[in-house]
């Protein structure tokens, strides 16, 4: 069998892979079955991040490769919330709160996998279909005495307080709360087992301890053998957490972070994080990705603008993507070669003081800078859809510009499909 024949050999070698229970056991059942297997995903907020994305990768391949991705929202598991990497408790929401989250992520996780259904048997209908279930279903019902007895008497106190996912709790106080959550997500576990037949369950390394005590609730409670399997962090070089930015978290929402800031972000990884960045978030052949990632000097730049477009089409579309390309193209030169483009750009400068206060009127900006004759053809030309302002449609003639919508102190208006003006703050 050839490596790319068996999607375990794939995973490994994008350096996806960071800890397994049974290395040999895992490779050998995806190379020689179809297997279900499970990511959870609590719904804390209202979008999905780049972090999850990692996730969402990971299923993507395979399910690529034949295999049942069972995505699981945690509707009963963020009522208690997860205490992995965390200084302090999470912040409480609402049931009601928690339920709106779920249902924007189920439409994020549309755009990325191929779904189907369960049958009557509890098994999915369509092998390799993806199927969607909630552990608010069997969660929130749940006798505490009987759940106790027969779920929290498989833990250990002592090994519970050794796990990596409370270490950093311990400091502050780890609460009561909290630390039924690893025998919330381990019972997860064991009732996709007995459900649906999920043998396997994904996660990030921060999630370690909790999917080894499933795999051993499956064990003691099912007499059962169960697998699991973590994946790289999504961090940079020095090991730092990728996908923050001023704004916040990267997220894959195009309301919370558009298209445009989305490809920005990725044009502007280090050099040392190219090759990492291309291998795991990008379905390009490896032979492509060590490719791009040897060139050197201004050159990388042309990798670095081949990662943002592949990261950018996968979460947003095609369409998007060459967007926030061309606008960036325009706005910070022209070409992947890295070069100055904008002698080709008409350009004008404003006083930044011109936006202290109730800041500049966008119409005005317009008309002063010659893509408007008059308020009305400014106007005219929002409300029809003509004007964009850094890759995104301006859709408000009465918006007020700041000095928080120039990116690194510019702005590029594209009016129509081929009108350029690019406006410098001095």
């Amino acid at each position: 069998m050839t490596t790319q024949d068996n999607v375990f050999d794939v995973l490994k070698a994008r350096g996806f892979i960071r800890q397994t229970t049974h290395e040999e056991e895992i490779r050998k059942l995806l190379s020689e079955e179809k297997v279900s297997f499970y990511v959870g995903f609590d719904p804390t907020a209202d979008s999905l991040h780049v972090g999850h994305f990692m996730q969402i990768l990971v299923m993507m391949w395979m399910q690529k490769f034949g295999h049942t991705p069972v995505v699981l929202v945690g509707g009963g598991t963020t009522m208690i919330g997860d205490p992995s990497g965390r200084t302090d408790m999470r912040q409480m929401i609402t049931r009601e709160e928690i339920a709106a989250n779920g249902r924007q992520f189920v439409k994020l996780f549309e755009r990325f996998l191929d779904f189907g259904v369960f049958g009557p048997d509890g098994k999915p209908a369509e092998p390799g279909k993806a199927v969607l279930v909630n552990n608010a279903d069997w969660l929130l019902d749940l006798n505490y005495i009987d759940f106790i007895r027969d779920i929290g008497r498989h833990f250990s106190v002592n090994n519970m307080l050794r796990a990596e996912c409370y270490a950093a709790r311990m400091e502050k106080g780890l609460s009561f709360l909290e630390f039924n959550y690893m025998l919330m997500q381990s019972y997860d576990f064991l009732e996709l087992y007995r459900r649906h037949g999920v043998r396997i369950q994904f996660g990030g390394d921060d999630q370690w301890s909790n999917i080894i005590s499933g795999v051993d609730l499956i064990r003691r409670e099912a007499g059962a053998q169960a697998y699991g399997m973590t994946f790289s962090l999504l961090t940079t070089s020095e090991g730092k957490k990728m996908g923050k930015t001023q704004a916040g978290a990267l997220w894959l929402d195009p309301a919370k972070t558009s298209p445009y800031d989305f490809y920005q972000y990725w044009r502007n990884v280090e050099d040392a994080d190219v090759h990492h960045c291309l291998a795991l978030l990008t379905f390009l052949p490896m032979e492509e990705v060590e490719r791009l990632s040897a060139l050197e000097d201004a050159a990388i730049n042309q990798a670095k603008e081949v990662l943002a477009y592949e990261v950018t089409k996968l979460v947003h579309g095609e369409a998007e993507a060459d967007k926030a390309q061309d606008a960036a193209r325009a706005l910070f030169g022209g070409g992947a070669d890295g070069e100055s483009g904008f002698g080709n750009v008409p350009t004008s400068e404003l006083d930044r003081t011109r936006l202290a206060g109730e800041g500049l009127g966008l119409v005005t900006l317009l008309r002063e800078v010659g893509l408007a004759a008059s308020n009305g053809e400014g106007f005219r030309t929002i409300t029809q859809g003509g004007l964009t302002i850094n890759g995104e449609k301006a859709g408000d003639p009465k918006a007020v510009l700041t000095e928080t919508d120039f990116l690194e102190g510019t702005l590029l208006f594209k009016k129509g499909k081929k009108t350029y003006h690019r406006v410098t703050l001095v």
